[in-house]
């Protein structure tokens, strides 16, 4: 796709229905402009012929504060209309990647650094929609100044013949700065992902750096970065200012070489030169605003390519409604799959999974588990999949609507809910607060919540109550439990217990969900102990066992 950030660009990233407050607030900015440019031209009666002592004088200035009042208005309505729509705008960026995200094959994002997709879900969305305010702007400043030199060339065309030597000015200024602000741009965007990938994961990090005493590597490597920014940054409002001046200058020496010229030549009038001083006043500041909503456009040119190439990521077949799935599920023979990830590749025949079962997955670190339970999972595609259920083959859309109420806990997933109860909700909506205490108690983490004396209000993550990572992954497995699923996957979800807690989290779940299908990714041989089967995968060599009270 390309990057180019043109106005045809940014209005397709606009959401539908837009069109008619964009027209809406185009008519504003044409009123208000009209409004502005009579009220300077009312202002040739109060000058000439008497003045503010001819009779119609005051007429001519209840009409001249009129047009004004209605130009301020009309400004500010036209104002808050964009900000509205600028508004819906960043909204639906950040909610249409997200989604874009959330329906992603995890393929196709296992090369993304999760820094650059904080970036692209955060302050990339902004300097988006800075590029669409700042198409707003350009709008009100072309639609204010065409009106206004109208105006001003029909008060005295001999006055404008200035204007040529001032657009040639803006022109060459605009020219001579906007490589570099484009350049400037690119390396702010690339600076600022490097400044999420310095924030990442903190905690886990500065163990991480404490223990081989790198924080003064770490320290100038995250200075590094800032500086890039604030260089960046300086040097974007340097151009603003570079830009600003030259405008004030084309103003501080026009100015009084219009006067000049409307003393020798005296066909020009000075209520005709006061109208047009105003009609051209009021375009200054729109000249400087102009400059500098070219500079936002450009700044965002990197920040779209971005964008685009993110909207750009393939999106998994869905299997229907969002949970949805058998309410109970068969047996599922796995007849033959092949799998890559890993590079040599997993063969898995043979293998069957019935509900109340509990299947343990093990091998070495790197050999692919995760990789397989992924595809058991049907959150990524086999190269080869032959699968039956009762009996009968289906296909890798039908397998995923089998098992789309399903279950997925990872090894280093924490909750984003602040609380307890938000984060049991989330997983089971319609859960009281009895059942919520029960799966609790399963998993053994009652007892800390009630001494906490919180209960479910308790904190995740507050630094009073946080919970430690083995209360982490309890509370996850809790979650499983009120989520009753048909096929629910444990991938190394307990590592953080010890061993003896371990077995009693797997033997709650297996009591708790005597018809869901349990798939356990452990290192542990102890885990075989509670296993109907041990599937242990050895470079490219799948062996599928039956449960033993230790495994080798």
């Amino acid at each position: 796709m390309s990057a180019a950030l043109g106005p045809r660009a940014l209005w397709r990233m606009m959401p539908r229905g837009e069109a008619t407050a964009f027209a809406v607030y185009v008519v504003l900015s044409v009123a208000a402009a009209l409004a502005g440019s009579l009220s300077a031209v009312l202002l040739v009666p109060l000058i000439r012929d008497g003045g503010l002592l001819a009779p119609s004088a005051d007429a001519s200035a209840a009409c001249f504060a009129l047009s004004g009042v209605i130009f301020a208005l009309t400004r500010w309505q036209a104002s808050r209309l964009g900000a509205r729509q600028v508004a819906r705008l960043g909204h639906h960026l950040r909610t249409q990647v997200h989604a874009r995200l959330l329906g992603a094959p995890l393929p196709a994002l296992a090369p993304l650094r999760s820094a650059e997709i904080a970036n692209v879900l955060t302050h990339n969305g902004e300097t988006l929609v800075q590029a669409f305010s700042a198409m707003q702007q350009l709008a009100v400043a072309t639609i204010t100044s065409l009106v206004s030199l109208a105006f001003a060339l029909w008060i005295s065309p001999l006055l404008m013949l200035a204007m040529p030597l001032l657009l040639v000015v803006i022109v060459v200024t605009s020219r001579l700065s906007g490589r570099e602000h484009a350049r400037v741009s690119r390396r702010y965007v690339t600076d600022m992902t490097g400044l999420f990938w310095h924030s990442e994961d903190v905690p886990r990090r500065l163990r991480h750096v404490r223990s081989f005493g790198r924080e003064a590597a770490e320290r100038d490597s995250y200075g590094d970065v800032s500086a890039g920014l604030a260089g960046g940054y300086r040097r974007q409002l340097e151009l603003v200012a570079s830009s600003r001046l030259v405008l004030e200058l084309v103003a501080a020496t026009g100015i009084p070489a219009a006067f000049v010229l409307a003393r020798r030549w005296p066909a020009i009038d000075g209520a005709s030169l006061v109208a047009v001083g105003l009609l051209l006043g009021r375009l200054l500041p729109y000249l400087t605003s102009t400059r500098q909503a070219f500079q936002q456009w450009r700044s965002a040119a990197p920040a779209f390519a971005l964008w685009q190439r993110y909207m750009a990521l393939p999106v998994r077949p869905a299997p229907g409604v969002a949970g949805a799935g058998a309410s109970r599920l068969g047996v599922l023979f796995i007849r033959r799959l092949h799998i890559r990830p890993p590079r040599e590749g997993l063969r898995v025949e043979g293998l069957r999974l019935a509900p109340g079962e509990l299947v343990l997955v093990c091998g070495d670190s790197g050999i692919g588990k995760s990789s397989f339970v992924d595809v058991l999972a049907g959150m990524a595609p086999a190269e080869s999949f032959e699968v039956e259920h009762d009996g009968v083959p289906v296909g890798l859309d039908a397998y995923r609507r089998l098992i789309g109420r399903g279950a997925y806990v990872g090894q280093n997933v924490r909750p984003w809910q602040r609380t307890v109860r938000a984060c049991l909700a989330w997983a089971a909506p319609e859960t009281d607060d009895a059942t919520m205490w029960a799966a609790l108690d399963d998993v053994g983490l009652a007892p800390r919540l009630t001494e906490g004396g919180a209960g479910l209000d308790t904190s995740v993550d507050d630094a009073a109550g946080r919970l430690s990572g083995g209360e982490m992954q309890r509370l996850l497995v809790a979650q499983v439990i009120l989520r009753r699923p048909v096929l629910a996957i444990l991938d190394e979800a307990t590592s953080a217990l010890d061993a003896a807690a371990e077995m009693a989290v797997l033997g709650a779940l297996r009591r708790r969900l005597p018809g869901s299908i349990l798939l356990v990714v452990s290192h542990r041989p102890a885990v075989a102990a509670l296993a109907d089967r041990v599937v242990r995968l050895d470079a490219g060599d799948v062996t599928i066992g039956e449960g033993v009270p230790a495994v080798a």
